[in-house]
Order: structure tokens, then C-alpha cells, then sequence
């Protein structure tokens, strides 16, 4: 009888793919960086390995939601101190930092543990136009929109 075959952390052909944010939707575009870090789009995807590629987003300041999310859709954070809770909308944040839109929507996506953690670190989100990874040669993932949506 013949083994499973199971990839050596080794063996991961890793590569590096840029994502351009502008004019998508948060919730699409984040199911797709989530399962390209995880490494679901290779055939040999191994639930409890690290198997995925590096994604570079840009332009994540031009991320956009559908319908009133922009002035209802609430982030929270608290400082751990009583009274500490602090909320702010997506609207606010994309002005403040809109890279945190993008990195707490694919964070959420992935697995809650330390390979989740580990996959999170593969994440490189920019507001704007420029990254500094051009020596890793990168690709770019094209996120398909869907045609008519609602924008």
C-alpha cells in the first residue's frame, strides 16, 4: 500500500502576488487573499501546514462596502482598562488607517490559532500605489468583480 504524500514545509513553492483593492468590495476581496495565503488554490493544500503565498494589497485606501455600511458598520478595539471600549466607523478608519480595514477582514477569515498567525504575517497591505517588495518580483491576482453589483 502506497503513503499519503504530504508536502515538506520545504517543498512550498511560495510565491508573491499583488492585489489591487481599488474599486472592490472588502468581503470579496478578502476571501480571496485569505485563501491564497492559505495555500487553497494549490493542489497540494494541506490544512495544518503553511502552504500558502505572500499577497501584497495596494491602494487599500479605495476599498468600498455596499450600501450604508461606510457610516454603520462599527470597529471596535478597548485598551483593556476600565472604560477603555472605543469604537469608530468604517468611513473614519478608512481616513485614518485604511490599511487596518483590509488586515481585520482577511484576520477574521483565517484559522484562530498559531498557523493563522503565522499566515497573517504573509499579509503586506498599503494605501496607496506603492510597496517596497518589487525585488520579490511579484504577480498580480487579478479578484474578479462580479458584473452589476451593487456598488
Amino acid at each position: 500500500m502506497e503513503k499519503t504524500h504530504l508536502p515538506t514545509a520545504a517543498a512550498a513553492d511560495q510565491k508573491w502576488y499583488v492585489v489591487d483593492a481599488a474599486d472592490q468590495r472588502l468581503g470579496r476581496l478578502a476571501t480571496q487573499i485569505a485563501m491564497v495565503l492559505r495555500g487553497k488554490n494549490k493542489p497540494h493544500y494541506t490544512p495544518f501546514m503553511d502552504t500558502g503565498d505572500f499577497v501584497i494589497v495596494i491602494n487599500a485606501d479605495k476599498v468600498g462596502v455596499t450600501g450604508k455600511k461606510s457610516e454603520q458598520k462599527l470597529y471596535r478595539r478597548h485598551s483593556g482598562r476600565p472604560g477603555g471600549m472605543k469604537e469608530e466607523t468604517f468611513a473614519d478608519l478608512q481616513k485614518r488607517l485604511p490599511e487596518r480595514i483590509v488586515e481585520k477582514a482577511v484576520k477574521g477569515m483565517l484559522p484562530k490559532n498559531s498557523l493563522g498567525r503565522q499566515l497573517f504575517t504573509k499579509l503586506k497591505v498599503y494605501a496607496g500605489p506603492d510597496h517596497p517588495h518589487q525585488s520579490q518580483q511579484p504577480e498580480i491576482l487579478k479578484i474578479e468583480t462580479i458584473p452589476g453589483a451593487n456598488q
